[in-house]
This record gives structure tokens, C-alpha cells and sequence, in this order.
């Protein structure tokens, strides 16, 4: 089993096409080969292929060797700019878009919906509502929320939750976390800019003790989690060094930094077996970031470029990413069983 741990997907439920009048929906449309999004007032021309039909998605897996993808939402979708019960309305209309697709494919497709983490009360009890269910694997959420990153502590309700509900969390980049004109230059904003949100935000989370104090998170951060395995020696240093940066972390950031898992988006075959030799083989999942160009078009062929172990190849292409949809929502007691 190859399965894709991040792909992404506007459910036909969101679009401008299902409500008109709701000035607020994604605009999908065809130009050039390409899909083209209008949301928010810009257009979005980065999507190489097919974003909203699902048999459309699923034959460009099956071009890239994928037997099984896990779908999550466009960042921008998210919407946390909304008011939190808006916010709750528009996550509702895209999660249940997902669990179609589920329930269309299961043996083909998971899904990571959305939740209002703009308000993380309500948050916390949507994502226990979905995990209830079982429709859905897991969320995918935004690298900051209004400029909060995510180690804040307003987020703790959300982060109880989480752990309770064993759901996967995709930890993404909101696309637009820097304002330097520098990165509005050679496409740094992508380039550089999308990694390093996910560095800021897991530095972030571990240095507030989120994974010391919850330790049944399954967090996924994309893009190989950035230049977090290249800062991890600072990071330990400045909590050896500094009282400021222990004041809420008591073990070594390593120690924290070992309990995320990490896709394998990084196009570069030594940092992908570096990240492997750091995380350990279970802790790193086959990704796609599917259908950007900035993503890898075939993700299982760069893992096995590798030449890793075949133990080890088997858990990054599918075993990792099919343990975790197989726990996600189950209480220890269900996984001993």
C-alpha cells in the first residue's frame, strides 16, 4: 500500500458554483492546462492538476504510484478570518464535501477536515464531533491563526482534544505568514517562506511544552517540517542556556521534536534520509503536497531513490500513514486490544 499522506482537494460543496450569492466561495476554473483558484481577492495559479473532481485526483495517483490518498482542504479555506460560528458553518460544508468522497472511495480515499481553530473551544468540540463519527481521519491546521502561533496557549483546549481523539493533525503553512517585501521576490514566499512557517510553528509548539504535556498528539508537519531538523541543536542549546526558553518546556527539545511526524516533501534525497535517521523510520510519511508546483508529482519514486532498508521503505510509502488512519479515534485500550 503507497499512500499520500498530503494531498489537497476543494470539495464541489465549497464552491462559488454550489451557493452564487456567497461572495465569500472559491472560484474553480480551467486556464491553460492549469486549475486557476480566485479566493479572497487574489488568484491562485500554482495548482498543476485536478483539484475538485475526485476521479480526476484519483487518476493522477494512480499516474504517481499512490494507492490510497488522504485529502485535506486548501489552506486558504480554512477561514480564519471568519467569526468563529461563520468559520464553523464553512468547515461543516467542506468536511461533509469530505466524507462523501470517503464514503465514495473508502478503500482509496481518507480525509483530514477542517475545524474554526480561530476559536479553539469550538474547535475542540467539532474535532471531538468528527473523530465521534468516524467519517473523517484528522484536521489539517493552519502553521498561525490570526498571528497566534501555535505553541500559544489559547490553544490548549484544542490540543486536549486532540490527543483524547487520537486525530491525525496536519500542521500546514498558511501560504502568506511573512510580510518582507523579500519574499515577494523570486518565490522565496514559497520557497523559503512555507518551510519556514512550519519552523517557526513546531519550534513553537515544542518550546511551549505541547508535546510534553500531550503526548497522545499525532502531529504531521509538512514539507519535512521545514529547517526544524537543522535548528534542533539551537533549540537545545537556548533551553540549556536561557530560563526564558525552559519556562514551559521541562524535557530537551529533542525529546519533543522526536514525537512529530514528517512528510517527505523536501526534494532532497540526503535531508529525506537525514530526516529518517533523526525521526526514525516510523515517524516519516509519504507526502505529495498534490497538485502544487511545488509539490513532488511522484512521491513514491523519491523514497525509493533513497535505497533505504525494504522495512523502512514499506513504512514511509504506506505502513506509517495506514497505522495512524487505522488508530486515529481509538483509545489505547482499542489499539492493545
Amino acid at each position: 500500500m503507497v499512500t499520500d499522506i498530503h494531498a489537497h482537494v476543494i470539495v464541489p460543496e465549497i464552491t462559488r458554483d454550489a451557493a452564487p450569492d456567497e461572495e465569500w466561495r472559491p472560484v474553480v476554473r480551467s486556464e491553460d492546462g492549469a486549475q486557476v483558484v480566485e479566493v479572497a481577492g487574489r488568484a491562485v495559479r500554482s495548482m498543476l492538476r485536478e483539484v475538485v473532481d475526485l476521479d480526476g485526483i484519483l487518476a493522477a495517483q494512480d499516474e504517481a504510484g499512490v494507492d490510497r490518498v488522504i485529502l485535506c482542504p486548501f489552506v486558504p479555506l480554512l477561514y480564519y478570518d471568519a467569526e468563529p460560528e461563520e468559520g464553523l458553518r464553512r468547515c461543516r460544508i467542506q468536511n461533509e464535501g469530505l466524507a462523501r468522497l470517503v464514503r465514495a472511495q473508502p478503500d482509496r480515499v481518507a480525509a483530514l477536515g477542517a475545524v474554526p481553530l480561530q476559536d479553539p473551544e469550538l474547535a475542540a468540540g467539532e474535532l471531538r464531533a468528527l473523530m465521534a463519527v468516524g467519517k473523517l481521519s484528522g484536521v489539517e491546521i493552519a502553521a498561525s491563526v490570526r498571528d497566534d502561533y501555535l505553541g500559544a496557549e489559547r490553544f490548549e483546549p484544542f490540543w486536549t482534544a486532540a490527543a483524547e481523539t487520537r486525530a491525525i493533525v496536519l500542521v500546514h503553512p498558511t501560504t502568506r505568514g511573512f510580510g518582507a517585501a523579500v519574499f515577494g521576490d523570486y518565490y522565496l514566499w514559497n520557497s523559503v517562506g512555507n518551510p519556514m512557517e512550519t519552523t517557526v510553528t513546531a519550534a513553537h509548539i515544542v518550546s511551549a511544552g505541547v508535546l510534553e504535556r500531550h503526548r497522545g498528539l499525532r502531529l504531521v508537519l509538512a514539507h519535512g517540517g521545514g529547517a526544524l531538523l537543522a535548528l534542533r541543536g539551537r533549540l537545545r542549546h537556548a533551553h540549556e542556556v536561557q530560563a526564558f526558553a525552559r519556562a514551559r518546556l521541562h524535557e530537551s527539545p529533542e525529546a519533543s521534536i522526536e514525537r512529530f511526524y514528517f512528510d517527505t516533501v523536501v526534494h532532497d534525497r540526503a535531508l529525506l534520509r537525514a530526516l529518517v535517521d533523526f525521526a526514525g523510520p516510523e515517524h516519516v510519511l509519504l507526502g505529495s503536497d498534490y497538485p502544487f508546483d511545488m509539490g513532488d508529482p511522484r512521491p513514491a519514486e523519491t523514497v525509493r531513490a533513497c535505497e533505504l532498508p525494504a522495512d523502512v521503505e514499506a513504512a514511509m510509502l504506506g505502513g506509517n500513514a495506514e497505522r495512524l488512519l487505522a488508530t486515529a479515534g481509538a483509545s489505547r485500550e482499542e489499539i492493545v486490544q
